[in-house]
């Protein structure tokens, strides 16, 4: 059987961050437990927090499970992940402006050039654009995965629209308003900063004809979108218009904005919706949720995208096995967070060993998101394992093997009482004239007993996330 580091007991002690939350723990009756968890729900459902799944019948308003026993890092912890985060952060930016460039890396020998330069993110619109601060990606999501005291790893990163930084603020929130006792009693970094550091890394990317206060706006596709409820939310935080396509139009050099006052000229837009429709004239031409002439106004710089069209290709699950790689050669740093070992199934000694121990291996789509598309090969039936077995055969290169990791556990409110569940965490990496991140994150929690997966669209819930000070 395997074991799992618990995140609050070593043995038989508990783990000195999460020494206070003992006595709250025992001392909260199965009773009151339901009634705050009920309070939850009801205050969750009244602010409007909800997550729609695609494709799915059924509440298209459903409520993400919250649940209010919260994962802890001390004070050191944080410290080391943080390092470790921005580190990622800059080598992917720099990635990024070298292989929209000079592709240094790739005449190194460093990254296969068929990885980057046929790459179906790759947007060969922006080659040559260097964007303001050279960022390409803005807001930068990264996956963590703990597996004991002192082991983290990286899962993925997220390079285009990370989402759900809502939950992370949201929780915290309701867990102030439920618990303030309990933040009274502990010394937790706060997180409520993130829309204003937002708001100003947004603005320190202004295009070079910005020559006053930027105007930033939130693009969305609209309200059936799944985290449209995050783009109004951060919207309103940060003071900003959150505007549709329809919204924008481009008039000579610039990017104007509809307004009750005529037109008004736009700096800034935090993009929400995907590459392929922000300009129809430029990506494709049947899209209703973007801005004919943005593409031209962009290269010319008339307007700043966050994150810049082409970022996806630094978060492509092939590319990412050598971001490792990526902090070597343009930093000149060894990675302080590691990766998780990865087979690319493109390469035949690779493929091998993947399809002979599919059923020990996770699989993932390379350009797999929200848990789809995804093998848990110890969980899996044998159907399962061969129906893998058949789509990685016929196109290898669309897939990557890892080991099934023993994720760490944390307490978790369940209906038997109070029992571990596996965690990961996405800190928000916010990247513009600084680099800066609020100590805290989305902490995410498989809810079903053994489940390894803890993806929202895949029933997993969500946990506020304390860092304290030291």
């Amino acid at each position: 059987m395997t074991s799992y580091f618990n995140e609050m007991y070593q043995g038989n002690s508990v783990r000195a961050p999460y020494a206070r939350l003992q006595d709250w723990m025992s001392a909260m009756p199965a009773e009151l437990r339901q009634m705050k968890q009920a309070e939850a729900e009801a205050l969750f459902r009244r602010i409007g927090i909800t997550f729609a799944v695609y494709g799915e019948g059924g509440d298209p308003d459903r409520l993400i499970p919250f649940d209010m026993f919260p994962r802890v890092f001390s004070g050191t912890e944080w410290a080391r992940l943080e390092r470790g985060i921005k580190q990622r952060a800059r080598a992917l930016n720099a990635f990024l402006v070298d292989v929209y460039g000079r592709g240094e890396i790739v005449r190194a020998g460093r990254i296969p050039a068929r990885l980057v330069y046929l790459n179906e993110a790759y947007e060969k619109a922006v080659v040559g654009f260097v964007p303001p601060k050279g960022v390409y990606s803005h807001i930068v999501g990264i996956d963590l995965v703990r597996t004991g005291p002192d082991e983290f790893f990286v899962l993925e990163d997220n390079c285009r629209t990370p989402s759900g930084v809502s939950y992370m603020l949201e929780n915290r929130e309701i867990m102030m308003r439920m618990f303030p006792d309990l933040f009274r009693e502990n010394r937790i970094q706060p997180v409520d900063s993130y829309p204003e550091i937002l708001r100003r890394t947004l603005a320190s990317v202004a295009p070079a004809k910005c020559d006053r206060e930027p105007t930033v706006v939130i693009l969305t596709p609209g309200h059936y979108n799944s985290a449209y409820y995050e783009h109004s939310f951060l919207a309103d935080l940060m003071g900003v218009e959150l505007v549709e396509g329809q919204d924008l139009f481009v008039e000579g050099e610039f990017v104007f904005m509809r307004t009750t006052e005529g037109p008004r000229r736009v700096d800034v837009i935090y993009r929400r919706i995907d590459d392929a429709f922000i300009d129809p004239l430029c990506f494709r031409p049947d899209s209703m949720l973007g801005v004919p002439g943005l593409m031209d106004v962009y290269r010319s710089g008339g307007v700043s995208i966050c994150s810049a069209p082409g970022a996806g290709v630094a978060d492509d699950k092939a590319v990412y096995t050598y971001v490792p790689e990526m902090i070597r050669f343009y930093l000149g740093e060894e990675p302080i967070l590691n990766n998780v070992p990865t087979w690319q199934c493109g390469k035949s000694d690779d493929l091998a060993y993947v399809l002979a121990h599919l059923d020990e291996l996770v699989v993932k789509e390379v350009h797999g998101s929200g848990g789809y598309g995804m093998l848990v090969g110890p969980k899996a039936s044998a159907d399962q394992v061969e129906l893998f077995r058949a789509r990685i055969t016929a196109n290898p290169a669309n897939y990557i093997a890892q080991p099934t990791l023993a994720l760490s556990t944390t307490p978790t409110f369940v209906a038997e009482g109070i029992a571990p569940r596996h965690v990961d965490l996405r800190p928000y990496c916010l990247v513009g004239e600084r680099i800066e991140l609020v100590p805290g994150g989305l902490t995410r929690v498989a809810l079903t007993e053994g489940s390894l997966v803890v993806n929202s669209s895949q029933g997993g819930g969500v946990k506020d996330t304390w860092v304290l000070a030291e």
